[in-house]
């Protein structure tokens, strides 16, 4: 089993579904956490569940380049990697496809797509500062590899944003590219993309969508972290580039 006593990650999106979950995961397993993310007063009761040993928590808009950078620039060395569970958007998003405005569409990619190419160029910096073996994971989704199945969300209110879709395709490729501009064997970027993600949809939709699994249907966020775990881990050493795919077949 992964150990990850003296090793201190920090996770983005600290306390969402995914994050929350890889948090406690890796307190679990001995580590420490920087726990970042946008916390309101409603959040931080939430957060409150977790306890403070062997964690940080850091109010930060992962949007904001100037906040982005001098968090960076106070991280002291001895953090092994970074987890971005991030997923920031707009009020308009979640509108159908032939309502999004252009606005709308580029405001999401560069909230979105942005931050993460922020974090990514921050993590390299941080990376070449100390020159220590830095494990980078993004949360891409399997909507970033395959087309969406639009069929599953018939009767219901709900959509595959186009904005996701283009955001999670291009996060895959923005880590090839970081990992050969760097060109370090001490610093590796990877992706896991989940399938769908248990959060409260109606049942109807996770009936539809679970007739393009293997049976599992939707995911718990747990289902999720052992692949996020593993890349954070030496187990995974010289991955790199790659996209490690978590949906029980949802994506053949």
């Amino acid at each position: 089993m992964t150990n990850f006593v003296n090793s201190k990650v920090i996770v983005f999106g600290s306390n969402g579904v995914l994050g929350s979950t890889l948090v406690q995961s890796i307190l679990d397993k001995g580590g420490q956490v920087i726990a970042v993310d946008n916390f309101t007063p409603e959040s931080e009761l939430q957060s409150q569940e977790i306890p403070l040993n062997n964690i940080e928590r850091v109010n930060l808009d992962v949007t904001n380049e100037s906040n982005i950078i001098s968090f960076f620039n106070s991280l002291e060395g001895g953090i092994i990697g970074a987890v971005n569970c991030t997923y920031p958007r707009n009020k308009s998003y979640g509108t159908h496809f032939l309502d999004v405005s252009l606005d709308s569409f580029n405001e999401n990619i560069a909230l979105h797509l942005g931050s993460s190419f922020l974090i990514s160029q921050q993590c390299v910096k941080y990376n070449l500062k100390y020159n220590e073996k830095f494990s980078l994971v993004n949360i891409s989704s399997v909507y970033g590899i395959i087309a969406p199945r639009f069929s599953i969300y018939d009767h219901t209110n709900m959509t595959m944003p186009v904005e996701y879709s283009a955001i999670k395709s291009a996060l895959i490729h923005l880590n090839k590219y970081v990992s050969k501009y760097v060109k370090n064997s001490c610093f590796r970027v990877n992706s896991v993309s989940p399938g769908g993600i248990l959060n409260g949809q109606p049942n109807e939709f996770c009936d539809s969508y679970k007739e393009y699994t293997n049976g599992k249907g939707m995911l718990d966020a747990k289902d999720v972290v052992g692949a996020v775990i593993f890349l954070l881990s030496e187990d995974s050493n010289y991955i790199t580039g790659q996209n490690i795919v978590v949906d029980d077949g949802f994506s053949l």
